[in-house]
């Protein structure tokens, strides 16, 4: 029994790695569907809930551009919110 299990999960491992070349691949093919943006912060103030308002419509706005030639919804909204979590990151270390 032992053997089996073992053996079930080394295919699931074997699968699981042979998938990952795939999906690399299809990063690869999506990273030319992107708008290059940016997102201007030198006038806000982050410190206040006006600035982080101001912010976020921003980054609204950058994430949809950025994203705008995605086809596939599913794929559009995680790259609208990946753009939105990696500029509120950037955002808050700029803060620290």
């Amino acid at each position: 029994m032992t053997a089996n299990f073992t053996a079930r999960i080394a295919g699931a491992a074997t699968l699981a790695l042979a998938v990952l070349p795939a999906v690399a691949l299809a990063t690869a093919a999506h990273a030319e569907t992107h708008v290059p943006t940016s997102v201007r912060v030198a006038d806000l103030d982050l410190a206040t809930p006006a600035g982080h308002a101001a912010f976020a419509r921003r980054a609204d706005a950058a994430a949809r551009l950025y994203c705008s030639r995605e086809v596939a919804l599913d794929l559009k909204a995680g790259c609208e919110a990946a753009v939105r979590a990696e500029l509120s990151d950037k955002a808050g270390r700029h803060l620290a």
